[in-house]
């Protein structure tokens, strides 16, 4: 884990960060391949795509994780990605995606950043609330799908019933992309889903990501993202996976609500994305 020695010795912060950096981009793109019905070479990466999810960006973008002429990505994308409403390109080294920035900027894509956090801190105890785990299953109106869609309506309050189903099902793919994949969960005192989170594990690699730590709007400000978070992070470390990471928006407030949680960014990813 960042921050701390390795089993090795001398090797203190300074060092574990990048290679826990670089284990941490490793797990992600392994695990875009893995949740991916068809995947394809590109210059500098590859393409993943689902047409069981094609409204999922996550789905259905270009991940570059090698060389490649900045100039020449616009182009790139539109080859690859010409059937589809869409462009999105994460580009996981951050020199490499800051010299990208001015070609897709001038062709028309919106530049975002992500940060890269592992945890450093101590494992704490479960906050408000008893964390279980939930499967969507094969009913849609399931408390933990419910509890999505509510969500995703108000994240994308123009969007059609087809989108929010393809936004809530593409978990289905997910449970592909790791050896163990949890949907986390703790309820209220009514029973309703008041917060939840993906978790990610490869045990045999010792990596868990940590994903969508969300509260339902009702049930925010009393404790349950922080049960949900210590939840996933119990899990991980019992499951032997010592770095624990997530990523975080560079620009939004819960970037700051995980680094008070002892998270700490040791990288950057860059996401470009625009609707052609």
């Amino acid at each position: 884990m960042a921050g701390r020695t390795s089993k090795t010795g001398g090797r203190g912060t300074a060092m574990a960060r990048p290679y826990d950096l670089q284990r941490a981009v490793d797990f992600r793109l392994l695990f875009a391949r893995r949740q991916s019905a068809e995947v394809r070479p590109v210059p500098g990466g590859f393409l993943v795509r689902h047409d069981a999810y094609v409204r999922s960006h996550e789905h259905n973008e270009i991940h570059i994780d090698g060389p490649v002429e900045p100039t020449e990505l616009p182009a790139v994308a539109d080859a690859a990605m010409a059937e589809l409403p869409h462009r999105r390109i994460t580009v996981h080294d951050d020199r490499l995606g800051l010299a990208c920035a001015p070609a897709l900027t001038l062709a028309g894509y919106e530049h975002g950043v992500e940060l890269v956090m592992t945890y450093t801190g101590p494992v704490a105890a479960a906050g408000r609330g008893e964390v279980v785990e939930l499967d969507l299953g094969p009913d849609p109106y399931g408390p933990l799908w419910r509890a999505l869609a509510n969500q995703q309506r108000l994240w994308m309050p123009d969007a059609d019933e087809e989108t929010v189903r393809q936004m809530v099902g593409r978990r289905a793919a997910r449970r592909n992309g790791a050896e163990d994949v949890r949907f986390l969960a703790v309820h209220d005192e009514d029973g309703e889903v008041a917060s939840w989170a993906d978790l990610y594990m490869e045990p045999a690699d010792g990596v868990a990501q940590i994903e969508e730590v969300v509260t339902a709007e009702h049930a925010r400000r009393r404790g349950y993202a922080d049960a949900v978070l210590s939840g996933a992070l119990q899990r991980a470390a019992a499951a032997g996976c010592a770095l624990r990471f997530l990523v975080a928006d560079g620009e939004d407030w819960p970037r700051h609500w995980y680094a008070r949680r002892g998270f700490t960014t040791v990288g950057r990813a860059h996401v470009f994305s625009r609707f052609s």
